[in-house]
């Protein structure tokens, strides 16, 4: 029974999606609309730049700072069950 079900949803997902597209008007990306004054394109390399680079660099600086203005104790840092942080391995060692 499941089987049926999944094939019934595939296609109506499908019929679904093949309508839309049937329906929907072209884009008519080469007619112009009223007001409408496009700039230069950008060459590859600006968009390499402006799509991949910029974002990059301002998730590294963003981790960076992050990472640098840290100020959690390290008592309070969430690790693994059988890890221990320096801190504590200091603690368990002045104890002893």
């Amino acid at each position: 029974m499941d089987k049926k079900n999944a094939l019934r949803a595939g296609a109506l997902a499908a019929g679904t999606t093949l309508m839309m597209l049937l329906m929907s008007s072209p884009a008519l990306a080469l007619t112009r609309d009223d007001g409408d004054d496009p700039g230069t394109g950008l060459s590859v390399v600006e968009t390499l730049g402006l799509y991949v680079l910029a974002p990059i660099a301002l998730f590294v600086v963003i981790a960076g700072l992050i990472m640098v203005l840290d100020r959690s104790h390290p008592d309070h840092r969430v690790t693994s069950p059988n890890t221990k942080t320096k801190a504590v391995k200091q603690k368990a060692g002045a104890k002893a």
